[in-house]
């Protein structure tokens, strides 16, 4: 395939992936099965069709409702599904083929993870696991970081959120952080390795701050109670540091 098509093909993969992804962030949090059965409207229970299923044209031929009863079909299908489609497109663009690749399944499980935690604060293990897992196994390819420096990013990710937890919840006597953020940063590491680990706080840091801003701005109060899932925003600041990181050879190296 020719170079230039393949930015082409990232994002029509990720199409796909995100179809799939989008089925998963509804279904798991609701024991339900991921692959098996098939994709019913949730409101009427009517079985889609393979024409009602093609990512974003459905939606967009529907006008976003369901054909049967017109309910509303859920604006997040559309969402991860373009977010996919970025995801792949930015990676195949950014980085040599098989890099390219292992950098899309880095941001499609970060998007997952993301989506699960701004809809239900939850960052399951086995898809942290996953991503620790599939960074490591990343190291395999001729590409920044080495083993050495992932493995010392998944130790240092986790014990440094860790201590912040311990440390709030000594002072404040409450939570101020899930159990599975610790876990994420960990498994960020395996990917960027330890020097970006900073790097990463301070880019969820400020997208946490345009976050409560623009909830200032329409009105919703921010206070000390109010939660933000940081696994979301160190999601969001991760995969342009893996672009960054890809693009340049090496940001850190």
């Amino acid at each position: 395939m020719p170079a230039y098509l393949l930015p082409l093909f990232g994002v029509l993969l990720g199409l796909i992936i995100g179809s799939f992804l989008a089925t998963l962030i509804l279904r798991w949090p609701q024991n339900l099965s991921v692959i098996g059965g098939r994709s019913v409207c949730d409101d009427c229970g009517h079985q889609l069709r393979a024409w009602e299923l093609i990512p974003v044209v459905s939606f967009v031929m529907q006008s976003g409702k369901c054909r049967r009863c017109g309910a509303p079909i859920a604006n997040d299908h559309l969402a991860i599904e373009l977010a996919a489609a970025l995801i792949g497109g930015l990676a195949l663009y950014a980085a040599p083929r098989i890099e390219a690749f292992a950098g899309a399944i880095f941001g499609w499980l970060l998007l997952t993870l993301a989506a699960l935690d701004v809809k239900h604060h939850w960052l399951p293990d086995r898809l942290t696991a996953m991503l620790a897992l599939s960074g490591l196994m990343a190291s395999l390819l001729p590409v920044y970081p080495a083993l050495p420096d992932r493995l010392i990013g998944g130790f240092a990710g986790i014990a440094a959120l860790a201590i912040i937890a311990a440390i709030y919840k000594g002072v404040r006597n409450r939570n101020g952080l899930g159990g599975g953020d610790p876990k994420m940063l960990g498994a960020i590491g395996c990917w960027l390795g330890w020097q970006a680990l900073p790097l990463v706080l301070l880019g969820a840091s400020v997208v946490g701050l345009l976050v409560a801003l623009s909830w200032q701005l329409r009105g919703k109060p921010v206070t000390g109670d109010s939660m933000l899932p940081l696994g979301s925003l160190m999601a969001i600041a991760a995969f342009p540091l893996w672009l960054y990181q890809s693009a340049d050879g090496g940001l850190f190296y």
